[in-house]
Parts: C-alpha cells; sequence; structure tokens
C-alpha cells in the first residue's frame, strides 16, 4: 500500500531558522504558492492519481483560493497545523488552540470536517505525547505525523513497526499512517518524502518502494521548484536540506507515479482492517 500526501506550505516555511519563523517574518517573502500548486495539480492529473493535502490554516486564511481549488479538483484536506511551529516548543494548550484555529479555518473554507493531521515537522515525539490525547478532543480521526526513527525534529526511534497502528493513550485511540523506513545495516533509511526523496536516486527510491509494503509519502510545493529564491540566513546544513535535489525530483516523482499505484489517506484508511493492525500504547 503505497499513500501519497502533501505537505501545503510555501517555500520559505523553513523549520529552525530564525528569518522564516513567524508571520511577520513570512511577510518579507514573495509567494510562489500558485505555480507551484499548479505544477503538481498537472502531475497528478497527468497520472490520475488521488492525493491527500495537509494545508496550514495560515495558508487557508492568506491564500483560500489554493484550498477551494484541491477540494474542486475532487482531493482530501488534513491540517499541517495553523502557523507551522514545532509541537515541542509548544504547551498544551497552545497546540491545542493552534489546532482549533487550522480545522475552523479550513472546514470554513472547505465546508468539510477535517479528520486528518500531520504535525510540522513530525514534531510530536515522546515528550509531546499529550498532542495525540489533544488530536482525539478535536476529532481527528487519523494521524499522520510518527517519524519512526531519529530525526531533527525528535522523531519516535523505538517506533517498532512502521505500519499502519492504532495508537493508545491516556485513554484515547487514534489511526495513525506513520512514516516508512527501509533497513539497512540495523540503520532506518527514510527515502519516501521531502528533502531524502531529493537526495536518493531514482534506482534505490524505485528498489526501496518494491521492497515495501507500506509507503507513506510526503512532499511540499517547494520540492519542485528548482527556481525558487536562497534564504541567505540558512547555515550550510539547513541549505544542503533544502535544496538538494530539487532539479531532479519532478522526473523521480513522474517515474515513480508511473511505476507504482498510490491511494490517498481516505482510501488506505477504507482498505486496512484496522482490528488486526498493531495496538502501540505510548
Amino acid at each position: 500500500m503505497n499513500i501519497l500526501t502533501f505537505d501545503i506550505e510555501d517555500w520559505f516555511h523553513i523549520l529552525d531558522n530564525p528569518s522564516t519563523k513567524t508571520i511577520s517574518d513570512w511577510k518579507n517573502y514573495e509567494t510562489r504558492i500558485y505555480s507551484n500548486m499548479e505544477l503538481i495539480f498537472d502531475i497528478l492529473a497527468r497520472h490520475n492519481k488521488k492525493a491527500t493535502f495537509f494545508c496550514l490554516g495560515w495558508m487557508a486564511e492568506t491564500y483560500p483560493q489554493v484550498i477551494k481549488e484541491i477540494i474542486d479538483r475532487g482531493y482530501e484536506i488534513g491540517s499541517h497545523s495553523h502557523l507551522h511551529q514545532l509541537v515541542f516548543e509548544q504547551s498544551k494548550d497552545r497546540f491545542a488552540a493552534d489546532l482549533e484555529r487550522s480545522l475552523k479555518t479550513l472546514q470554513d473554507i472547505t465546508g468539510q470536517k477535517v479528520k486528518y493531521f500531520r504535525a510540522p515537522g513530525f514534531s510530536i515525539t515522546e515528550s509531546t505525547k499529550w498532542a495525540f490525547e489533544v488530536l482525539y478532543n478535536y476529532e481527528v480521526e487519523v494521524d499522520c505525523s510518527v517519524f519512526p526513527a531519529s530525526h531533527a525534529h525528535g522523531g519516535f526511534p523505538n517506533y517498532e513497526r512502521p505500519i499502519p497502528s492504532i495508537l493508545k493513550y491516556n485513554g484515547c485511540e487514534l489511526k495513525e499512517l506513520p512514516m516508512n523506513y527501509i533497513s539497512i545495516f540495523g540503520k532506518r533509511v527514510i527515502f519516501s518524502g521531502g528533502g531524502y526523496f531529493r537526495l536518493f536516486p531514482y534506482f534505490l527510491i524505485k528498489s526501496w518502494t518494491e521492497k515495501s509494503n507500506y509507503v507513506m509519502s510526503y512532499l511540499h510545493p517547494r520540492d519542485f521548484d528548482m527556481n525558487q529564491p536562497l534564504i541567505k540566513e540558512l547555515n550550510l546544513y539547513r541549505r544542503f536540506k533544502s535544496y538538494v535535489g530539487l532539479k531532479s525530483t519532478q522526473m523521480k516523482y513522474d517515474n515513480w507515479l508511473n511505476e507504482f499505484d498510490f491511494l490517498d489517506v481516505g482510501t488506505a484508511v477504507n482498505k486496512i482492517d484496522w482490528s488486526i493492525v498493531p495496538r502501540v500504547q505510548l
């Protein structure tokens, strides 16, 4: 089972960088969302694929027509938070307020209940498991935030099985579609999204996809934008992560969609027998 998703934010929504952290900072950058979204829509139409779009509430407030076009084209909407802040830098109450604003904004525009969530930077960690309780309380049904390996923003390196699961926390249960990985000499290697997808050559992505029974993909509009400006304040590590492989993303993605079947989150959820998936007590 391969799942196709996008995180809808603009090219300057880069985490761990002071010059791109807040709304006041974002006003310093031009938007590139329209052309990048058209490119994504064209790719999906060309391959006749469905996908789920995890959208920032701020993007919905600022560019509501983008969200409307996603819905008009028959795609699903999920929340990617409102202000694209790392979960582990927030209190429980602040996270809840951000989630509530995001859900309301998206639902007001789409007229549809938002049932899916992905945290910015997969930043729900062992120390912020209370976030799953908040999601449950706001009637989110499916989370896609678990990163079962070490990550710059935390992750769950002890999460044993990178497959659909039921998370159990403080009396709450939540369906989880985590990131997947391939094991190489005991090391967990992520390959199916973002900078990881841009970094690896296609022959490895193809081989690892063939070996995987479950793949959760995620890309951002900026991952396809080879002409985006350079954010000069980024350190060398962040600059590499943000700009590596941009020229080859579209070609690799076209090949990937041509050679493998993909589902959106809703279709995948309906195909999974949730009575037999692992129950993970957090």
